[in-house]
């Protein structure tokens, strides 16, 4: 992906109450892998925060590489649904079942640098470049404006991982304004998600033990 420039994906502060506002928007926050979806020549790479390329998600992959455009970059994230359209992160841990990517915001296009343009304008861009293709495996990222607590109740009321909130007005870019996530607190896949990444965290400490042991 030569002709793309390496992006530095928008950070999330956290706060823990719900607000209304004229001038920001309100999405529902899904539970699975960030991540930038990189298309140029046919081909799609996602890349995560962390700037690691998945070496999986093959489907999802082919199906964004299929978006009739010179070049792109979206930024958005990795999603396994249930039946009911709910979000199940260890379905997407395990790679289980069919990979969704739930694209919330569109950097590039066709050479042209849209970060610089307002929110709102780079979200209309995106849904109608999703409304003229309709890729497989791709889903717009809708929302709401100003409503803010009303949104997040009923997010917590189907039991979703929270919202996220953005200015409507808000640039893209890692130094300005961060978007605001809102967590559920009742959220039940997020009993004992500390564990588990604390566990995952604490065997690839030993396997780096053992390699620096090893003198590997």
């Amino acid at each position: 992906m030569k002709s793309l420039p390496q992006i530095t994906p928008m950070t999330l502060s956290r706060q823990r109450e719900p607000f209304d506002h004229p001038d920001w928007i309100f999405e529902l926050k899904h539970d699975g892998f960030r991540c930038l979806a990189y298309i140029a020549d046919g081909a799609c790479q996602l890349v995560s925060r962390r700037r690691n390329t998945y070496k999986s998600f093959a489907p999802l992959k082919e199906s964004l590489a299929e978006l009739r455009v010179k070049n792109a970059v979206l930024d958005g994230e990795i999603v396994y649904l249930d039946a009911a359209g709910m979000s199940i992160f260890k379905d997407v841990l395990h790679r289980r079942g069919e990979p969704i990517f739930y694209a919330f915001d569109l950097l590039w296009l066709n050479g042209r640098d849209l970060r610089s343009l307002p929110l709102l304008k780079r979200k209309n861009r995106l849904q109608r470049l999703l409304d003229v293709h309709r890729p497989e495996r791709v889903l717009f990222a809708k929302h709401i404006e100003e409503h803010g607590i009303k949104f997040f109740q009923a997010a917590c009321n189907r039991d979703c991982e929270g919202i996220v909130a953005k200015r409507k007005d808000g640039i893209y870019s890692a130094r300005g304004r961060k978007w605001i996530k809102i967590k559920n607190p009742n959220y039940s896949q997020g009993e004992g998600r500390g564990e588990l990444f604390d566990g995952r965290k604490s065997r690839r400490s030993e396997r780096r033990s053992a390699r620096i042991w090893r003198g590997v």
